[in-house]
């Protein structure tokens, strides 16, 4: 038997970012500057508890920085991927792009 799948060393992923709530939330914070913790929240779709969670994971990393502001007595937190982050977060989605190019397309199967 052959196979289609190239020999070589895989590409590597981050395991921080194979998670895929921690993935989404760098999908975000590379789209952006400094976002709003609310709309960060609401995009991928987490409570503020898990997203508060997430981001410490992602801090201790140093993928990602908070800011904490106020507004008047309302404190408002922001939080951006830091340079490095980014640079991270680009290289684990190449590496998924390359695992998913060497895939092997599935042969189509005739109907019975």
């Amino acid at each position: 038997m052959t196979s289609s799948v190239p020999s070589g060393r895989p590409p590597e992923l981050d395991r921080l970012l194979s998670e895929p709530t921690r993935l989404a939330i760098m999908s975000v914070l590379c789209a952006t500057q400094w976002c709003d913790f609310g709309f960060l929240r609401d995009a991928v779709a987490l409570s503020d508890s898990a997203l508060s969670k997430q981001l410490t994971t992602l801090k201790t990393d140093g993928k990602i920085e908070q800011r904490r502001t106020y507004l008047g007595r309302v404190p408002k937190t922001t939080v951006q991927a830091t340079d490095e982050g980014r640079q991270q977060f680009l290289r684990h989605v190449q590496a998924l792009r390359q695992i998913v190019e060497q895939a092997p397309v599935p042969q189509q199967r005739d109907d019975p």
